[in-house]
């Protein structure tokens, strides 16, 4: 299993959004390193959610529940989505502030690469975060 960080920012689709939708595909990507991540979701993967732009937090955990496939919001074939579906909300949200504070944290894509909108992570850093959101 791997584990990954996507980004939303909350005006255009929140974790309360995505809660009451229960599922949703990830669309909208159309960054080609963002696009790569989506090809290596599998589902089961687990996913956190973070807040983009206004609250910057990672907010819950959320998990692949379907491959990646044509994104239906575009012709385009270069462009794919995946199925999420929510998980569970964090006790309390993690901070980008609280993320580039701790030092095993410091090479996430999210620090290094902020505008990358679907990243990686290792499961020691996806583990750290839930420490610290609990």
């Amino acid at each position: 299993m791997k584990h990954w960080l996507v980004k939303s920012e909350p005006f255009k689709y929140s974790w309360d959004k995505f809660n009451k939708d229960g599922r949703t595909f990830w669309d909208g990507v159309r960054n080609y390193q963002a696009r790569n991540n989506l090809r290596e979701m599998r589902e089961g993967d687990l996913v956190l959610f973070y807040h983009s732009n206004d609250g910057k937090n990672v907010v819950g955990i959320a998990k692949v529940v379907k491959e990646f496939y044509q994104d239906p919001t575009t012709d385009d074939a270069n462009w794919v989505v995946v199925d999420l579906a929510p998980v569970e909300a964090l006790k309390n949200p993690v901070s980008l502030e609280q993320i580039k504070a701790e030092e095993s944290l410091k090479d996430i894509s999210l620090v290094k690469q902020g505008r990358l909108s679907v990243m990686p992570l290792r499961a020691a850093e996806f583990d750290k975060i839930l420490e610290m959101g609990s």
